[in-house]
């Protein structure tokens, strides 16, 4: 029975990687947080800087990577409603959909595509309590697929 990495294997007998799998989402956020983001945009590019002072910039992508930052304090409700989907997202481990109500309607079944999002959580869980408003500060959704 042929050995299965050497049939994978390359001209120079490496092995080949397979096909990297999309994000898969696991549930949708609620529409009382996805009101609570606002969008913005990052083109991630490599930089080098010369003894001249001459810089070299190289773009790594063709489009920009959207981030979305919390821009409001949060009521108390909203706090413990983030911190439980934060919690069942495991952090930013698991994806999942968020609906940016700038560009469409939220739909809480995942199946409009408009204004959709597969998104992972970013930074990790800090909170700031004021009077009647919660501040989380580091956490932030990045688009991943």
């Amino acid at each position: 029975m042929p050995d299965v990495l050497s049939a994978r294997a390359g001209p120079l007998g490496s092995v080949m990687p397979g096909s990297i799998q999309n994000a898969a989402p696991s549930g949708v956020m609620p529409y009382s947080l996805c009101i609570s983001f606002s969008e913005s945009r990052e083109y991630v590019q490599l930089q080098a800087q010369y003894h001249d002072g001459a810089t070299e910039r190289s773009q790594l992508a063709q489009t920009s990577r959207r981030t979305f930052k919390l821009a409001q304090r949060l009521t108390a409700a909203r706090a413990i409603a983030l911190k439980a989907f934060w919690d069942g997202q495991q952090g930013g481990v698991v994806p999942f959909l968020f609906y940016d109500l700038a560009e469409g309607a939220y739909d809480a079944t995942g199946n409009s595509t408009v204004g959709r999002y597969t998104v992972v959580f970013r930074g990790n869980w800090s909170q700031a309590t004021g009077m009647l408003r919660t501040d989380v500060p580091q956490i932030e959704l990045v688009e991943v697929a």
